[in-house]
């Protein structure tokens, strides 16, 4: 295909997502396939201004509860089946948690999320969880989301009951590739706690992790499971290997092909918050930038799970300077 023609096929899929129509997995495919990223980030753009306005979600989330996971995820550094040398704790108290909130909404932010890592809390850890949003809710009074593993329709109520907004659940990969990521569970225990999420009320965050071995059609795979269960937020996330974990020595992911898989997927999804997460600052660093006029519009600051970040007050600074609005 030309460069004419390829500008051509990706303005008119921009035209028909803007009327309100979908693309199909073949289109997708196409706009994955094109070497024009002008055009694609352009149109990328376009579409998350018209259906999102210029400003960009900025959350900052806690990690509350740090290793022993008994799950053997191949990417992750918290998995007990792995030694990474990270550092583990159990459960934090209240008021370290509480102190994090506050801190995070004195620097701008305006979700806090606190991520555990459980295959599913104990009841004993789970109580302490709820009364520590309790208190976050009363007193900094800024939006809660969790983080807590697979979850049970009951703890589902529970949480939207105190105010929770959001819950998070990655798919982490495409249903083809999972079995290489994970053996101790699979992806349609994955999907089951998504869709308990949502018909609990509760807004579903949803996404997952390129850069995993996985082909360039399996990132499109996992674009269109996630979007067939209507999530709020989209977090993208870029692999960053760690030592000890069985992917430690992949090749790190193209920046440009990071991006250009975050504009296929503002294509497929376009009123969702796509937000670039972990990894970004590793992989993406002075491009940043670009992702966050080529579809993203929605940024995890301060850090992550087991790795640092950017400092809210340098992200927001970043998001004023290209035009765009924190919030």
């Amino acid at each position: 295909m030309s460069a004419d023609d390829s500008s051509i096929f990706i303005n008119d899929a921009m035209n028909r997502v803007l009327k309100y129509k979908q693309i199909t997995f073949e289109d997708a495919e196409r706009l994955l396939s094109t070497n024009d990223m002008i055009t694609l980030s352009t149109c990328a753009n376009n579409i998350t201004r018209t259906f999102n306005g210029d400003t960009v979600d900025v959350e900052t989330l806690i990690n509350a509860k740090s290793g022993r996971c008994p799950e053997d995820c191949s990417f992750c550094a918290q998995s007990s089946f792995y030694d990474t040398g990270i550092y583990k704790y159990p459960l934090l108290p209240k008021g370290v948690i509480l102190e994090q909130a506050q801190k995070a909404k004195e620097t701008g932010s305006t979700s806090f999320c606190l991520v555990c890592a459980y295959k599913s809390p104990p009841e004993r850890d789970f109580e302490q969880i709820c009364e520590t949003i309790n208190e976050i809710k009363k007193n900094v009074m800024m939006d809660v989301n969790v983080s807590l593993g697979f979850m049970t329709h009951e703890r589902a109520r529970r949480l939207k009951s105190l105010g929770v907004k959001r819950y998070n659940h990655n798919l982490e990969t495409s249903e083809t590739y999972f079995s290489q990521i994970c053996k101790t569970h699979d992806f349609a225990d994955r999907v089951k706690t998504a869709k308990i999420v949502k018909e609990e009320g509760l807004e579903l965050c949803c996404g997952g992790i390129i850069g995993m071995g996985e082909s360039p059609r399996q990132r499109l795979e996992l674009a269109f499971s996630i979007k067939s269960l209507q999530p709020d937020e989209v977090p993208v996330n870029i692999l960053i290997s760690r030592k000890g974990t069985p992917f430690e020595n992949l090749a790190p992911l193209d920046p440009m092909e990071a991006i250009k898989t975050i504009a296929v997927w503002r294509f497929i999804m376009p009123k969702t918050i796509l937000k670039i997460a972990g990894g970004r600052e590793v992989h993406l660093k002075d491009k940043e930038r670009i992702a966050l006029k080529a579809g993203a519009n929605g940024i995890i600051t301060g850090g992550y799970l087991t790795t640092g970040g950017n400092s809210a007050n340098k992200d927001i600074t970043m998001i004023r300077e290209i035009g765009l609005q924190a919030q």
